[in-house]
């Protein structure tokens, strides 16, 4: 699995990837964050978080540095022993939250992604 980025016709690059670009050009490659570092923008943890979601929940705002273009992505950290400024990297991760704790049929959606832990 991949954490796919999306490049535009105009060399801008987004997380998620969407069918038109932030000033309207189309796709034309995707590219895996998950091979690339981040910094962390800001963090917070939640200590009130949805069912099925570990508590507490760290998350990331996060900046990759993508062949001079910055890339965004918000998700959760693996620790909250974690500073604004430091290195993370995309860890593959099975489960983001217990499929049995939503309300969804569990087979409906997939449970895996992407957490940031420190380098």
């Amino acid at each position: 699995m991949s954490m796919d980025a999306t490049r535009y016709e105009d060399g801008t690059i987004s997380y998620p990837g969407h069918p038109r670009g932030p000033n309207g050009a189309k796709p034309a490659e995707t590219i895996d964050l998950s091979e690339y570092t981040a910094e962390i923008v800001t963090w917070t943890t939640s200590t009130a978080t949805p069912p099925g979601v570990r508590e507490p929940n760290h998350l990331a705002i996060v900046e990759f540095d993508v062949e001079g273009e910055t890339v965004r992505a918000i998700g959760q950290l693996t620790t909250g022993d974690i500073e604004t400024g430091d290195e993370v990297q995309p860890v593959h991760v099975d489960e983001l939250r217990d499929p049995d704790a939503g309300i969804r049929e569990p087979d409906s959606q997939a449970w895996d992604g992407y957490q940031f832990e420190p380098v």
